[in-house]
This record gives structure tokens, sequence and C-alpha cells, in this order.
């Protein structure tokens, strides 16, 4: 009895925190499910997961196999390599013609290191911070791991799914919000924010006191138009980039972020405590990448023609209304024609076409049932034979 006792008192001990209990990211175990049916001697295409089928550009590998070379990797800043940094702020001037103080740069284990930074460094246990739906599931998982609320905003078709100044007062006026977070180009729609629907956002949440987060880990894949960053528009702002997307650098797990000038000292500590520093390896390598243009820029012709032959082809297939797929490499499909049940037909798309995608209920709890996302950073003839599947699968 006692042994029993003793044991159930252990059991209670490794109790999961409440905190913990978030949701899945369920493009993970899309992957897990895609995994088992490739084990099985299965061939599956993979359109479920934004990760992009090339690797990182020649000069970053070069420049991390020379530093391996060269002994040892040690610690670095907790804010980042300085040239690393310095090359960032050049990014911005080169690319945006945006001045931006290398001392307002900070790097990060990926854009996710970067989303905890921020959202810790900015908002306390009960904030209630802003997010829109379709959006990033993340988001809102890692805002409710840290005790904050995330208020959930619909978009429509009439803002081409980017969120205005007026919902975002009119959710602020049903109960104070303290932070907004937006993605252009986003995720899972694809869609992108003109300069002028930005601008009119970012003056809205300063007129409101409400903190602005600008997710641009997609900027580089724009086909509509060219991505504005909120740098350039305020030094209030907080920008999260990443070299996953751009730079195929998914594994490396190295980004940064643009900070307001207060913000830096807080962060650099919370960065020191958390994790120390960013892996060495990964800012070497980061900082070549930005010499690899040329072949990033082959890459995404290649989404380009991608994006070509899901919008042509998927209509054909008898999936007809998608959401405009301004950049990123996503397109978000109305499946409400098929189903009512969006993982339903994301796992029987999997099961008998072997053509791997996520449901939309990842992204949006509202509506998200009537949606699936599909990614196209996989080769063209990937693509083709994706939409030959899909096409024969719902005959």
């Amino acid at each position: 009895m006692r042994e029993a006792t003793a044991r159930d008192r252990v059991s209670s001990l490794l109790t999961a925190s409440g905190r913990s209990d978030v949701p899945p990211f369920m493009v993970m175990d899309v992957m897990a499910a895609a995994a088992r049916i490739e084990a099985a001697g299965g061939h599956v295409i993979h359109m479920e997961v934004g990760q992009p089928a090339e690797g990182a550009p020649k000069p970053a590998i070069a420049a991390a196999q020379a530093a391996l070379g060269g002994g040892r990797i040690d610690y670095t800043s907790a804010l980042g390599i300085p040239s690393l940094r310095a090359r960032i702020a050049r990014h911005y001037r080169d690319t945006y013609g945006c001045a931006v103080d290398a001392e307002r740069i900070i790097v990060t284990t990926g854009s996710s290191g970067g989303f905890i930074l921020a959202f810790l460094a900015m908002f306390e246990p009960g904030d209630r911070v802003a997010v829109t739906v379709p959006g990033y599931p993340p988001y809102r998982h890692i805002l409710t791991a840290l005790g904050c609320e995330p208020v959930l905003i619909e978009t429509s078709g009439d803002t081409r799914h980017a969120l205005t100044g007026e919902a975002l007062l009119a959710a602020h006026r049903k109960a104070p919000l303290k932070g907004v977070l937006v993605g252009s180009p986003a995720n899972p729609t694809g869609t992108m924010m003109s300069r002028e629907a930005l601008s009119s956002l970012m003056a809205a949440a300063d007129s409101a006191g409400i903190r602005f987060i600008s997710d641009e880990i997609y900027h580089g894949l724009d086909y509509a138009f060219p991505a504005v960053t909120a740098a350039e528009l305020s030094p209030n702002a907080l920008v999260i980039n990443s070299f996953s997307k751009y730079f195929c650098m998914t594994g490396w797990r190295v980004g940064w972020m643009v900070v307001p000038d207060v913000l830096a000292r807080p962060i650099e500590r919370l960065q020191q405590n958390l994790s120390i520093s960013v892996p060495t390896l990964s800012q070497i390598a980061a900082e070549a990448a930005f010499e690899g243009r040329e072949e990033m820029e082959a890459i995404k012709r290649g989404y380009q023609e991608n994006r070509r032959i899901l919008i042509e082809g998927l209509p054909k297939a008898g999936l007809t209304k998608f959401l405009p797929a301004d950049g990123a490499f996503y397109l978000y499909a109305d499946v409400s024609d098929f189903t009512a049940d969006s993982f339903a037909f994301a796992s029987e798309m999997l099961e008998k076409a072997h053509v791997a995608a996520t449901p939309g209920v990842d992204f949006d709890p509202i509506h998200g049932r009537a949606f699936i996302r599909f990614s196209y950073a996989r080769s063209a003839a990937e693509m083709q034979e994706a939409v030959a599947r899909i096409a024969h699968w719902l005959k």
C-alpha cells in the first residue's frame, strides 16, 4: 500500500503543466502520417509543410565548412555576431532603402525564437494580443503557453484577407488589446498587404497604444508586388524575419528581429538566460547566405512556376476556389464543395492519392473546416503529378 502511495505521489509530480496544454501543430502530424506511408513503400507528394525543396545557398555551405575546418565553434554575443547584424542592417538599406541601426537587430533561433522573445519582452500574462484567422497556429499557441490571450480577428475576401485598422479598433473597443501580430506575405493564405494597407493598420494600432509585431519571414517571396517592411514605416514596430524560407535554411534555425531601441536590452537579457546565444555555425552560414541571392532568385522563379501550375491545374481537378497567392509558397483552397471536415478530407487525400496537405482547421478554428493549405515549395514535376493525382481522386 505504501509503495502504491509513493508511486501515486511520484506520478502526480510528473503531471504536465496547464500552460503546456496547447493544440498540436497539425502540419507535423500530417508529416508523421505521410512518413508512415513512405515507410510502407508509398510515394507521397509533400505539400503539407512550408519547407523549401532546395538546400541552403552555396556560399552559406562553404562558410560553414570553412568554420568547421578552422577549429572551435564558441558562444557568440547574445545579440548575435556583430558582422551578421551589420550585414542584416545593410540588407534593409539595399532591399528597402530603409536605414536600420545594427544595434536594433537581434539574431534569434529561427523566427520561433523571435516570437518567444518578442512576446516575453512586450506582454504580461493575461495581456490580449490580436492575431488574424486564418493564421499561423503557433502565434496562438505560443501566446497561450506564455499566459497571454490570443484574440482571433476574422478576415475576409473584401480586404484580401488582411487585417484592417477598423477591425483592429473594433476588437480593441470590446476589450483592450495590448498587441497585434500580422504577417505579409501571410501563412496560410499567401496574401500580402499593400503599403497603404500596412501603413493604415499601423497608424490605427499606434493611435490606440497597441504594440505592433510584423512577421516578415516570407519577404523575398513576393509575386504580386514588392513586400513592404514595417521597419520602414515606424521605429516602434517589432519585425521578425528568418533565413528559413527565402534562403532555404529551415534546419539551421536562425532568424532575426528588428526591435524598438527600448526593447534591445530587455531582449538581450532574455536571450542570455534562455539560450545564451544562437548557434554560431548557423550565424556564420547566415551571413554568407546573403551572397547567394542569384541561387535564391532562381528558386523563387521555380515557386512562381509551381504557383502557375496550381492556379491553372487545381480548377481542372475540381478545386475552383482559393485565395490570392500573392506571395510565400502557399495556396489556401476552399474544399467546402466536397466536405464539411477538412481534416477528414486531408486524411483521405493522403491515404488514397498520396498527396499530403494541411487541413485548414490548423490555421482557422472558426472556418478552417472548409479549407486546405497546399505548399508549392517542391519541384514543378511534383506539382503537376499532385494535380493529376487529386483530379483522379476527386472524380
